[in-house]
């Protein structure tokens, strides 16, 4: 398996285009934020299904075949909801498996608002991706996987090439990290022009393991960031292009977590989820601290939660 190429992140753009946001860019001053220097932030979390995932979601689907039993996902909520979105939007009809554990409230609303069927499993997030790839067997749905595809490697690096784009040009870029999709993506398009760093919590530390480890691990996510990055291991694709290309892994506790997303309030009256406030916490904790100059985006990749989570 290879991971995608430049060329073929833009070929999903030009696929997707005028069914996704082109979503903003907001530079932000330092002091706004309490940190040495200002900062861009890609506000992914204003997505028409609230994160970035619909752009891999469009991807799969409009670049192959949707059979009339539709399409099935495995979800903790955005991947879901982006699925269901574009399945409805396209005429197809969605079916999602959720893990109990890690399941919300407000993203399975999400999910069925969206027009997905969803059904809740029991156990591990890895026992939800059993069910799922079952039903996807026995039924011939076009299984939509969160970040093991080369079209979803590529949709979701269409971000990458937007923020490129909109900046002008970048020395760093802040990625919170699940399955791998989205850094797997965002690397797919940067390759070594710029500096990746992958942001995780010490519940959901499934990259910064499997660069320790390998990747046939199975991480049991927890805390606060669970239900946003709570892959239980790389995607094959993912690690690939991830162990290549990503410079550093970053781990911060589930308080500094909090902090950040109360500094986002407070500077700029921005809401994200948990997953969101994960890679600015990169820099609000003091865990990467930025060279002078440094040209700096943080990728706020959800706002799919509840509004005041922060704040508990």
């Amino acid at each position: 398996m290879t991971h995608p190429t430049p060329d073929d992140i833009a070929a999903a753009a030009a696929l997707i285009q005028g069914r996704v946001r082109h979503t903003p860019i907001l530079q932000v001053e330092a002091d706004a934020l309490g940190l040495p220097c200002p900062i861009t932030l890609k506000l992914e979390h204003t997505q028409v299904t609230g994160s970035f995932k619909v752009r891999g979601a469009f991807n799969n689907m409009l670049s192959r075949k949707v059979p009339a039993a539709g399409v099935v996902a495995a979800s903790g909520g955005n991947h879901g909801a982006a699925v269901a979105y574009a399945a409805t939007t396209l005429g197809h009809s969605s079916r999602i498996y959720v893990p109990r554990a890690i399941a919300k409230e407000e993203k399975l609303q999400r999910m069925r608002m969206f027009g997905g069927e969803v059904v809740l499993t029991e156990g591990s997030v890895a026992n939800c991706m059993t069910e799922y790839a079952a039903y996807a067997e026995q039924t011939g749905a076009l299984d939509v996987h969160p970040y093991d595809t080369a079209p979803t490697l590529a949709g979701q690096g269409t971000v990458a090439r937007e923020i490129e784009d909109q900046m002008g040009g970048l020395d760093t870029i802040f990625v919170s990290t699940g399955g791998g999709g989205l850094i797997g993506g965002v690397c797919a398009w940067f390759g070594d022009r710029v500096k990746v760093v992958s942001v995780e919590t010490e519940g959901t530390n499934t990259l910064e393991r499997s660069l320790r480890e390998g990747p046939d691990i199975d991480v049991q996510a927890s805390g606060i960031a669970a239900s946003s990055l709570g892959g239980p291991r790389l995607g094959a694709l993912s690690y690939e292009v991830i162990r290549k290309h990503v410079d550093q892994a970053i781990i911060l506790p589930d308080d500094a977590v909090f902090d950040a997303a109360n500094r986002l309030w407070e500077g700029t009256r921005l809401i994200g989820e948990p997953g969101s406030a994960v890679a600015l916490a990169a820099l609000t904790s003091g865990a990467y601290v930025p060279e002078k100059g440094e040209r700096i985006c943080v990728l706020l990749c959800g706002g799919n939660a509840e509004v005041d989570w922060f704040k508990r």
